[in-house]
């Protein structure tokens, strides 16, 4: 097994996304890291949110993850690690964005594991509910990026933004990412 020292951010989610999912916890990489992943590094984050799909437990997240050699820090959700920068955080399920739960999970294979991950569409509506409800322009940018570099279901990005009630919102995205193809 590659040391966690020399992990990168994304095989250290796939090695514990696999631990968990080990014993039952069925955990999905969202947030930061997962915009990451799909702007190709535009965007860098050095906290690593797996959301518990089923909230199966934190005393049992708690015990995979010392096992992993990790430490509960503070706030609890909080895992550290001596050998790594990266920590990572557990926010509370179930998972989804917006309104919307998530029922089509991607996977990405590393030397470490299996990396369970929202798909890009969904990776871009979590950037834009924040964008949406809480006028986030980082999170719309953090969108354009991921939507510039994936392919995406802009049909159900166009449905999803109406239900949240943003469809100007969704109007302002759409001229980026026009803006940007042109």
């Amino acid at each position: 097994m590659k040391p966690i020292a020399e992990m990168t951010m994304e095989e250290l989610a796939a090695y514990a996304c696999d631990a968990l999912e080990k014993e039952g916890i069925e955990t999905v990489l969202s947030g930061g890291c997962c915009v990451e992943l799909y702007s190709q590094g535009r965007y860098t984050s050095d906290d690593i949110d797996l959301v518990d799909r089923f909230n199966g437990g934190h005393r049992r997240i708690r015990e995979v993850m010392e096992r992993l050699g990790f430490r509960e820090y503070e706030m609890k959700r909080y895992f550290v690690h001596e050998e790594t920068k990266y920590f990572i955080e557990f926010p509370r399920g179930p998972l989804g964005v917006g309104d919307a739960p998530v029922n089509e999970i991607a996977r990405r294979e590393t030397c470490t594991g299996t990396l369970r991950l929202l798909t890009p569409t969904d990776c871009i509506k979590d950037r834009l509910a924040a964008y949406y409800h809480w006028d986030d322009i980082q999170a719309l940018m953090q969108a354009v990026w991921v939507a510039e570099a994936n392919s995406f279901d802009l049909d159900e990005l166009g449905t999803w933004s109406e239900r949240e009630g943003a469809s100007d919102k969704f109007s302002r995205f759409l001229s980026h990412i026009t803006r940007k193809n042109s």
